[in-house]
């Protein structure tokens, strides 16, 4: 396991969480964006990363998805789900009529939209840094603000818990993956995760190029697309698939997908979470 694990904070945040059960033994270092902490590991302040990537609710996580494709070379080692309880906090003794404006980090206030507009709907919604950057802002506040963050940063930075449970659904959980300059040698139950893209768009090449997974029978687990920033209507089409790039149907597809593709860029191969392992 590494010894210094970069990660993206302030402590108090989900991301901390991840870390702490990723790499208990380890030092964790935050940094205040998810591209600060590609660039730790990157600069070496840290032998690895740790940044969210998908949520059950929102969906992905733009800043990481667009590291991946656009700005680093690290790759993913490791992935971990953790679910997620967002609590609102408020600076003590303030009451639920009080709160006029309500902080938090934009995923989270997603995640706990359909709450905030039954009980608050006439507050004003304030994107924050992180979770735990709106805690924290609440000792800079009147009365009249709220933080949604995990419990832990009521308790890291002195402020009360109005209310636990607030997402819009029961089952939100959070993936994220563990960032590195080398990927994980395969395990037998891996997963690989890849971007790619056209020069230019015509009938049949999006179906031609994913088939070369079907008829190797290898199961892709998810795909998405992502505008290539370059001209309206060019994307860059993600896949997560079963399977490690050194086995031998996975690469051999990804040899056969270089022949359909511009671009390819191949994020990591490493052990798919399982709920309990």
């Amino acid at each position: 396991m590494p010894n210094t694990v970069a990660y993206f904070g302030p402590a108090g945040t989900f991301t901390e969480a991840a870390a702490l059960t990723y790499a208990p033994q380890a030092t964790l270092v935050p940094y205040p964006t998810i591209p600060a902490v590609a660039e730790a590991v990157s600069k070496g302040q840290a032998e690895e990363g740790v940044v969210p990537i998908e949520n059950s609710l929102e969906g992905p996580v733009i800043d990481t998805v667009d590291l991946l494709i656009h700005t680093t070379s690290l790759l993913i080692c490791h992935e971990l789900v953790l679910p997620i309880e967002h609590c609102l906090l408020v600076r003590p003794g303030t009451r639920e009529a009080d709160i006029r404006a309500i902080y938090s980090h934009p995923q989270a206030l997603g995640q706990c939209r359909g709450y905030i507009a039954r009980r608050f709907p006439n507050a004003a919604v304030i994107p924050a840094m992180s979770t735990a950057a709106a805690a924290e802002r609440l000792k800079q506040e009147g009365d009249g603000a709220a933080a949604i963050a995990p419990y832990r940063a009521a308790v890291l930075y002195g402020v009360q818990v109005l209310e636990r449970g607030i997402q819009d659904n029961a089952s939100n959980a959070t993936r994220f993956v563990v960032l590195a300059h080398k990927d994980s040698p395969p395990t037998g139950r891996d997963k690989t995760s890849l971007c790619f893209s056209f020069s230019d768009d015509r009938p049949g090449r999006l179906y031609a190029a994913i088939g070369e997974f079907a008829r190797r029978g290898i199961n892709l687990l998810k795909v998405e697309s992502r505008p290539t920033k370059e001209a309206m209507g060019r994307y860059f089409f993600l896949l997560d698939m079963a399977g490690h790039r050194q086995d031998g149907l996975v690469k051999e597809a990804l040899e056969a997908l270089r022949g359909h593709v511009t671009v390819l860029k191949v994020f990591g191969s490493y052990p798919r979470y399982e709920e309990g392992r």
